[in-house]
């Protein structure tokens, strides 16, 4: 599904995206736990009944993240980075298509950065949403 968000309605959204968000790094943070237990049977010479019972439940374990990835970004948010838990939601900028950047641990969606631009580049929003063309924003509220 396409979706453009508003500033607003991205910081409306915003629980939920999170919600999912954390299960999805949750999920990947246990994928490379069966992916070290994995290693280890194989390391120990264990029987391939282990090895195959391990390897189907990290399978499902991938399989499970991915249908995670997939509804998060039904949302219409985009997940640039799980690592870096950064998440862009597409949105307008006057006749400008960009993203609005929100990475985890902040309170909220409060930068945006052009379509072809990444995190390095993203641009304070102003309380009610982007600056005006040759506004400088107010940054005391960016904390």
């Amino acid at each position: 599904m396409f979706t453009t968000y508003t500033p607003i309605g991205a910081n409306k959204a915003l629980p939920e995206v999170k919600r999912r968000f954390n299960s999805i790094v949750y999920q990947k943070n246990n994928i490379v736990a069966l992916q070290e237990e994995l290693q280890r049977i194989t390391e120990s010479n264990s029987s391939i009944k282990r090895f195959i019972i391990k390897k189907q439940e990290l399978n499902s374990a991938v399989s499970n993240l991915y249908r995670s990835i997939e509804k998060l970004e039904d949302l219409g948010v985009v997940i640039k980075s799980v690592d870096d838990g950064l998440l862009d939601f597409p949105s307008m900028r006057f006749d400008e298509e960009v993203w609005l950047c929100w990475k985890a641990g902040e309170t909220g969606v409060k930068f945006w950065h052009g379509k072809d631009e990444g995190f390095m580049a993203r641009k304070p929003l102003v309380a009610n949403g982007f600056p005006k063309l040759n506004e400088k924003p107010d940054m005391s509220d960016l904390r």
